[in-house]
């Protein structure tokens, strides 16, 4: 199997050439040992980041924006996604705190981008 991929690492953005062939990997094209590190992942587990919302109770801010505090395994994105969806924050939050623990029991937690600001107690019906 080949793939020509383009490394996300650094700004540079190699184009590599990776071939798998009796379970050695070759990696061609790219300028760092990072790149390398990087296609054999690409190649055999991919994982990324994930940026999204999670609704809130709050109508001063009705969407928390929240991330992975790691990559997350790439084939379960949309799992993941799912769970988020149906999570709604009732209580007040900093940045960097946990809003999902262990999420679909990667490791990954979810964590808050920014403080939810606070506003009266004023909630929204959802």
């Amino acid at each position: 199997m080949q793939k020509e991929i383009i490394c996300i690492v650094c700004p540079r953005g190699c184009h590599m050439n990776v071939q798998i062939l009796d379970n050695a990997i070759t990696v061609e094209g790219n300028a760092c040992k990072r790149g390398r590190e990087f296609a054999i992942l690409e190649m055999t587990a991919p994982k990324r980041s994930l940026t999204t919302t999670v609704r809130t109770v709050y109508s001063h801010f009705p969407v928390l924006p929240v991330r992975t505090d790691t990559q997350l395994p790439k084939d379960l994105l949309l799992e993941a996604m799912k769970v988020i969806d149906d999570t709604i924050v009732d209580y007040m939050v900093k940045m960097h705190d946990v809003i999902i623990k262990d999420i679909l029991g990667t490791g990954c937690n979810i964590i808050a981008s920014c403080d939810l600001p606070r506003i009266p107690e004023e909630r929204a019906d959802i």
